[in-house]
């Protein structure tokens, strides 16, 4: 049976490559979620690409994930650097947690170098742009193939 992942994204990341020479680059969130999709089933997995404006509705998924996936890999997007709701959904989430970030949240503003999202996760993948979902994917993956 494919194992499930649930790659949770926050506000605003449905409006990746409306600006073409913005910091998220020139893909479409749709096109990084058919890419997605296409990988996670070379790898094996079900994946359940979801994207809300609304914390609360990431902590509704994240609380979900504990029943129906395997693994989580989240971009919190500007939640990550406020949401307690957020990590403490995260915490009671008994499997691999992956952090995805499209930008090096490092090299930005200073406000985005604390994530209350990394206090939960396995790993943090960031600055690689699109190409950096398809790594966590495939992270995930390995991190599941090691667990069973």
């Amino acid at each position: 049976m494919p194992r499930t992942v649930f790659f949770l994204n926050g506000p605003n990341a449905n409006l990746y490559g409306l600006d073409k020479s913005g910091t998220y680059g020139s893909e479409s969130f749709a096109s990084i979620e058919a890419r997605c999709q296409r990988h996670a089933s070379e790898l094996g997995l079900q994946l359940e690409f979801r994207q809300s404006n609304h914390e609360g509705v990431l902590v509704d998924w994240i609380q979900e994930a504990r029943l129906n996936a395997d693994a989580v890999i989240i971009n919190a997007a500007g939640l990550t650097y406020s949401s307690v709701p957020i990590l403490d959904a995260l915490l009671a989430f008994d499997g691999p947690i992956i952090e995805a970030h499209m930008s090096n949240i490092w090299k930005r503003e200073s406000f985005r170098h604390h994530s209350y999202v990394s206090k939960a996760a396995t790993g943090v993948i960031a600055g690689l742009g699109a190409l950096g979902y398809r790594l966590a994917l495939t992270a995930v993956a390995e991190l599941l193939e090691h667990k069973a």
